[in-house]
Protein backbone atom coordinates (compact mmCIF):
# COMPACT_ATOMS: atom_id res chain seq x y z
CA UNK A 1 0.00 0.00 0.00
CA UNK A 2 2.81 2.34 0.89
CA UNK A 3 4.57 1.51 -2.40
CA UNK A 4 1.54 2.58 -4.43
CA UNK A 5 1.31 5.81 -2.53
CA UNK A 6 4.95 6.62 -3.15
CA UNK A 7 4.65 5.76 -6.81
CA UNK A 8 1.57 7.93 -7.12
CA UNK A 9 3.36 10.83 -5.48
CA UNK A 10 6.35 10.42 -7.76
CA UNK A 11 4.10 10.30 -10.81
CA UNK A 12 2.35 13.47 -9.70
CA UNK A 13 5.66 15.27 -9.17
CA UNK A 14 6.93 14.07 -12.55
CA UNK A 15 3.79 15.30 -14.29
CA UNK A 16 4.08 18.62 -12.52
CA UNK A 17 7.70 18.98 -13.60
CA UNK A 18 6.77 18.16 -17.18
CA UNK A 19 4.05 20.77 -17.17
CA UNK A 20 6.42 23.37 -15.77
CA UNK A 21 9.03 22.47 -18.36
CA UNK A 22 6.98 23.56 -21.35
CA UNK A 23 6.31 27.25 -21.82
CA UNK A 24 4.25 29.02 -24.48
CA UNK A 25 5.63 32.29 -25.79
CA UNK A 26 2.99 34.37 -27.57
CA UNK A 27 3.57 36.11 -30.87
CA UNK A 28 3.87 39.57 -29.33
CA UNK A 29 6.21 38.34 -26.56
CA UNK A 30 9.81 37.30 -26.15
CA UNK A 31 11.30 35.14 -23.41
CA UNK A 32 14.71 35.81 -21.87
CA UNK A 33 16.02 32.45 -20.54
CA UNK A 34 18.68 31.98 -17.86
CA UNK A 35 20.58 28.80 -16.97
CA UNK A 36 21.83 28.78 -13.41
CA UNK A 37 21.48 32.56 -13.35
CA UNK A 38 23.41 33.14 -16.59
CA UNK A 39 21.79 34.49 -19.75
CA UNK A 40 21.37 31.81 -22.38
CA UNK A 41 19.02 32.85 -25.16
CA UNK A 42 16.02 34.95 -26.14
CA UNK A 43 13.11 32.59 -26.74
CA UNK A 44 11.02 33.28 -29.82
CA UNK A 45 7.22 32.75 -30.03
CA UNK A 46 6.07 29.14 -29.81
CA UNK A 47 6.35 26.17 -27.44
CA UNK A 48 9.61 26.32 -25.50
CA UNK A 49 11.22 24.34 -22.71
CA UNK A 50 12.58 25.62 -19.44
CA UNK A 51 14.07 23.04 -17.08
CA UNK A 52 12.70 23.59 -13.60
CA UNK A 53 15.14 24.52 -10.80
CA UNK A 54 17.94 24.86 -13.34
CA UNK A 55 16.59 27.37 -15.81
CA UNK A 56 14.35 30.42 -15.43
CA UNK A 57 12.93 32.99 -17.81
CA UNK A 58 11.43 36.46 -18.00
CA UNK A 59 8.51 37.35 -20.24
CA UNK A 60 8.84 40.61 -22.22
CA UNK A 61 5.93 42.27 -23.99
CA UNK A 62 7.07 43.71 -27.34
CA UNK A 63 3.94 45.75 -28.07
CA UNK A 64 3.76 49.54 -27.96
CA UNK A 65 2.89 50.74 -24.48
CA UNK A 66 1.03 53.93 -23.64
CA UNK A 67 1.92 55.34 -20.25
CA UNK A 68 -0.15 58.17 -18.81
CA UNK A 69 2.29 60.30 -16.87
CA UNK A 70 1.02 61.78 -13.61
CA UNK A 71 0.35 65.52 -13.66
CA UNK A 72 3.59 67.39 -13.03
CA UNK A 73 3.77 70.82 -11.40
CA UNK A 74 6.55 72.92 -12.91
CA UNK A 75 7.72 76.52 -13.04
CA UNK A 76 8.44 78.04 -16.44
CA UNK A 77 11.41 80.27 -17.20
CA UNK A 78 9.29 83.40 -16.64
CA UNK A 79 8.26 82.13 -13.16
CA UNK A 80 4.74 80.93 -13.95
CA UNK A 81 3.50 77.83 -12.16
CA UNK A 82 1.83 75.31 -14.47
CA UNK A 83 0.66 71.71 -14.27
CA UNK A 84 1.47 69.56 -17.29
CA UNK A 85 -0.27 66.29 -18.14
CA UNK A 86 1.32 64.05 -20.79
CA UNK A 87 1.34 60.54 -22.26
CA UNK A 88 4.35 58.63 -23.60
CA UNK A 89 4.40 55.83 -26.19
CA UNK A 90 7.37 53.44 -26.18
CA UNK A 91 8.24 49.93 -27.37
CA UNK A 92 10.82 47.34 -26.37
CA UNK A 93 13.14 46.62 -29.29
CA UNK A 94 15.70 44.41 -27.55
CA UNK A 95 14.29 42.05 -24.93
CA UNK A 96 17.75 41.07 -23.68
CA UNK A 97 18.78 44.67 -22.90
CA UNK A 98 15.41 45.47 -21.35
CA UNK A 99 15.94 42.71 -18.77
CA UNK A 100 19.71 42.85 -18.26
CA UNK A 101 20.42 46.60 -18.44
CA UNK A 102 17.67 48.06 -16.23
CA UNK A 103 15.48 46.92 -13.37
CA UNK A 104 11.77 47.23 -14.15
CA UNK A 105 12.18 49.10 -17.42
CA UNK A 106 8.56 50.34 -17.45
CA UNK A 107 9.00 52.10 -14.09
CA UNK A 108 12.36 53.50 -15.18
CA UNK A 109 10.93 54.93 -18.41
CA UNK A 110 8.06 56.57 -16.53
CA UNK A 111 10.35 58.23 -13.98
CA UNK A 112 12.73 59.43 -16.68
CA UNK A 113 9.84 60.93 -18.66
CA UNK A 114 8.53 62.84 -15.62
CA UNK A 115 11.95 64.29 -14.83
CA UNK A 116 12.65 65.27 -18.42
CA UNK A 117 9.25 66.92 -18.82
CA UNK A 118 9.77 69.07 -15.72
CA UNK A 119 13.24 70.10 -16.91
CA UNK A 120 12.08 71.08 -20.40
CA UNK A 121 9.09 73.03 -19.10
CA UNK A 122 11.41 74.98 -16.80
CA UNK A 123 13.55 76.05 -19.77
CA UNK A 124 10.79 77.71 -21.84
CA UNK A 125 8.49 80.68 -21.37
CA UNK A 126 4.76 80.31 -20.86
CA UNK A 127 3.97 81.70 -24.32
CA UNK A 128 6.29 79.18 -25.96
CA UNK A 129 4.82 76.35 -23.87
CA UNK A 130 1.29 77.20 -24.99
CA UNK A 131 2.09 77.94 -28.64
CA UNK A 132 4.80 75.34 -29.40
CA UNK A 133 3.51 72.12 -27.88
CA UNK A 134 4.62 70.00 -30.80
CA UNK A 135 8.20 71.27 -30.70
CA UNK A 136 8.46 70.80 -26.94
CA UNK A 137 6.98 67.29 -27.17
CA UNK A 138 9.52 66.39 -29.84
CA UNK A 139 12.34 67.73 -27.69
CA UNK A 140 11.18 65.65 -24.71
CA UNK A 141 10.91 62.55 -26.90
CA UNK A 142 14.44 62.93 -28.25
CA UNK A 143 15.93 63.26 -24.78
CA UNK A 144 14.06 60.22 -23.40
CA UNK A 145 14.79 58.13 -26.48
CA UNK A 146 18.51 58.86 -26.23
CA UNK A 147 18.55 57.91 -22.54
CA UNK A 148 16.57 54.67 -23.04
CA UNK A 149 18.46 53.50 -26.12
CA UNK A 150 20.99 51.48 -24.02
CA UNK A 151 17.99 49.72 -22.44
CA UNK A 152 16.77 48.46 -25.81
CA UNK A 153 13.70 50.71 -25.67
CA UNK A 154 12.47 53.06 -28.40
CA UNK A 155 10.35 56.06 -27.45
CA UNK A 156 7.99 56.70 -30.35
CA UNK A 157 6.02 59.72 -29.18
CA UNK A 158 5.39 62.09 -26.29
CA UNK A 159 2.17 64.12 -26.27
CA UNK A 160 1.34 67.00 -23.93
CA UNK A 161 -2.33 66.43 -23.22
CA UNK A 162 -3.13 69.40 -21.03
CA UNK A 163 -1.49 72.49 -19.55
CA UNK A 164 -3.33 73.80 -16.50
CA UNK A 165 -2.85 77.39 -15.30
CA UNK A 166 -3.97 79.14 -12.15
CA UNK A 167 -7.23 81.11 -12.39
CA UNK A 168 -5.55 84.49 -11.93
CA UNK A 169 -3.11 83.68 -14.74
CA UNK A 170 -6.01 82.71 -17.00
CA UNK A 171 -7.60 86.12 -16.40
CA UNK A 172 -4.31 87.88 -17.14
CA UNK A 173 -3.93 85.99 -20.41
CA UNK A 174 -7.54 86.82 -21.35
CA UNK A 175 -6.92 90.53 -20.75
CA UNK A 176 -3.72 90.36 -22.74
CA UNK A 177 -5.51 88.71 -25.68
CA UNK A 178 -8.28 91.32 -25.53
CA UNK A 179 -5.76 94.18 -25.54
CA UNK A 180 -3.91 92.63 -28.45
CA UNK A 181 -7.11 92.34 -30.49
CA UNK A 182 -8.02 95.96 -29.73
CA UNK A 183 -4.55 97.06 -30.84
CA UNK A 184 -4.95 95.18 -34.11
CA UNK A 185 -8.39 96.69 -34.67
CA UNK A 186 -7.12 100.25 -34.11
CA UNK A 187 -4.13 99.64 -36.36
CA UNK A 188 -6.27 98.25 -39.17
CA UNK A 189 -8.73 101.14 -38.86
CA UNK A 190 -5.91 103.69 -38.98
CA UNK A 191 -4.39 102.02 -42.03
CA UNK A 192 -7.79 102.07 -43.73
CA UNK A 193 -8.28 105.76 -43.00
CA UNK A 194 -4.81 106.55 -44.29
CA UNK A 195 -5.45 104.63 -47.51
CA UNK A 196 -8.86 106.30 -47.95
CA UNK A 197 -7.35 109.76 -47.41
CA UNK A 198 -4.65 109.06 -49.96
CA UNK A 199 -7.21 107.89 -52.50
CA UNK A 200 -9.36 110.97 -51.90
CA UNK A 201 -6.34 113.21 -52.34
CA UNK A 202 -5.49 111.51 -55.63
CA UNK A 203 -9.10 111.85 -56.81
CA UNK A 204 -9.22 115.53 -55.87
CA UNK A 205 -5.97 116.17 -57.71
CA UNK A 206 -7.31 114.42 -60.82
CA UNK A 207 -10.60 116.38 -60.75
CA UNK A 208 -8.70 119.63 -60.34
CA UNK A 209 -6.33 118.95 -63.23
CA UNK A 210 -8.94 117.82 -65.78
CA UNK A 211 -11.22 120.56 -67.13
CA UNK A 212 -14.90 119.81 -66.62
CA UNK A 213 -14.21 116.73 -64.48
CA UNK A 214 -15.67 118.33 -61.37
CA UNK A 215 -18.92 119.22 -63.21
CA UNK A 216 -19.25 115.67 -64.49
CA UNK A 217 -18.70 114.34 -61.00
CA UNK A 218 -21.41 116.68 -59.69
CA UNK A 219 -23.86 115.47 -62.32
CA UNK A 220 -23.08 111.84 -61.48
CA UNK A 221 -23.76 112.55 -57.82
CA UNK A 222 -27.10 114.20 -58.65
CA UNK A 223 -28.03 111.25 -60.84
CA UNK A 224 -27.36 108.79 -58.04
CA UNK A 225 -29.40 110.88 -55.61
CA UNK A 226 -32.36 111.22 -57.99
CA UNK A 227 -32.76 107.43 -58.27
CA UNK A 228 -34.68 107.42 -54.99
CA UNK A 229 -37.88 109.49 -54.81
CA UNK A 230 -37.58 109.85 -51.06
CA UNK A 231 -34.41 111.93 -51.36
CA UNK A 232 -34.59 115.72 -51.33
CA UNK A 233 -31.71 117.64 -52.90
CA UNK A 234 -30.95 121.07 -51.40
CA UNK A 235 -28.50 123.46 -53.07
CA UNK A 236 -26.79 126.07 -50.95
CA UNK A 237 -26.69 129.27 -53.10
CA UNK A 238 -24.87 132.39 -51.82
CA UNK A 239 -27.06 135.41 -50.98
CA UNK A 240 -25.12 137.63 -53.40
CA UNK A 241 -26.14 135.40 -56.30
CA UNK A 242 -29.81 135.64 -55.29
CA UNK A 243 -29.65 139.45 -55.14
CA UNK A 244 -28.06 139.54 -58.60
CA UNK A 245 -30.91 137.45 -59.99
CA UNK A 246 -33.44 139.79 -58.36
CA UNK A 247 -31.87 142.83 -59.97
CA UNK A 248 -31.92 141.15 -63.37
CA UNK A 249 -35.65 140.30 -63.15
CA UNK A 250 -36.85 143.64 -61.61
CA UNK A 251 -38.06 146.62 -63.97
CA UNK A 252 -35.65 149.51 -64.35
CA UNK A 253 -36.65 152.76 -62.58
CA UNK A 254 -37.08 156.03 -64.71
CA UNK A 255 -34.47 158.72 -64.54
CA UNK A 256 -35.61 161.93 -62.67
CA UNK A 257 -34.49 164.17 -65.64
CA UNK A 258 -36.86 162.46 -68.06
CA UNK A 259 -40.44 163.89 -68.19
CA UNK A 260 -43.50 161.98 -68.98
CA UNK A 261 -45.47 163.09 -72.10
CA UNK A 262 -48.70 163.25 -70.09
CA UNK A 263 -47.31 165.81 -67.67
CA UNK A 264 -48.42 169.39 -68.49
CA UNK A 265 -45.76 171.97 -69.25
CA UNK A 266 -45.86 175.00 -66.98
CA UNK A 267 -46.44 178.37 -68.74
CA UNK A 268 -43.66 180.85 -68.99
CA UNK A 269 -44.01 183.93 -66.84
CA UNK A 270 -43.16 186.19 -69.84
CA UNK A 271 -46.03 184.91 -71.95
CA UNK A 272 -48.90 187.33 -72.42
CA UNK A 273 -52.45 186.25 -72.48
CA UNK A 274 -54.50 186.91 -75.66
Amino acid sequence: MITYTVLGALAFVAALLVLRTFKVVKEYERGVKFTLGQFEVVMQPGLRTVIPFIQSWERVDMRVKAVDLPRQESITRDNVTVEVDAVIYYQVRDAKKAILEVEEYSYAVEQLAQTTMRNIVGEVDLDALLAERERISQQIREIIDEATDPWGIEVQSVELKDIILAENMKRVIARQAEAERERRAVTIQAEGELEAAQNMADAASTLNDEEGALHLRTLQTLNSLSSDDSNTVIFAVPAEALRALERIGAPQEQSPTESSPDTPTPSSPNATSG
